[in-house]
């Protein structure tokens, strides 16, 4: 059975978590506008350069940066709310897959890890 952490270091934990997810949250804001029409009422902003052909070019170009940027945030922000939900209920550190406890040194080298080491290398072997 693998070391587990003490509730001190999860709560160290939970704070950065609390501290990513609002810079996470506001990177968003800054690259996203209100928009009905998506699920989470967000989507990236059109940058707009001017009317020249080279200016369009880097409309778009950036354009295509901003959606994989908001979607990487986007995924980090439920990996975070997720995790954060997990303190809440006293699940923190349990394998979503098998039940055991997650080692404590892969929850300090990425605490938003909700499956064990052997659980993730079977997945990934299995993809």
């Amino acid at each position: 059975m693998e070391k587990e952490l003490d509730q001190k270091t999860i709560k160290e934990i939970e704070k950065q978590l609390l501290v990513q997810r609002k810079q996470v949250m506001d990177d968003l804001a800054d690259l996203s506008r209100k928009d009905n029409h998506e699920a989470d009422n967000m989507s990236a902003k059109f940058p707009e350069y001017g009317d020249k052909p080279d200016e369009n070019a880097q409309e778009i170009s950036d354009y295509s940066t901003n959606i994989l940027t908001e979607k990487v945030l986007e995924k980090s922000l439920e990996d975070i709310n997720s995790t954060l939900n997990r303190i809440s209920k006293g699940t923190y550190g349990v394998c979503k897959y098998c039940g055991n406890t997650i080692a404590a040194k892969r929850l300090l080298a990425r605490p938003t890890a909700s499956s064990c080491i052997s659980c993730k290398t079977e997945l990934q072997e299995n993809e």
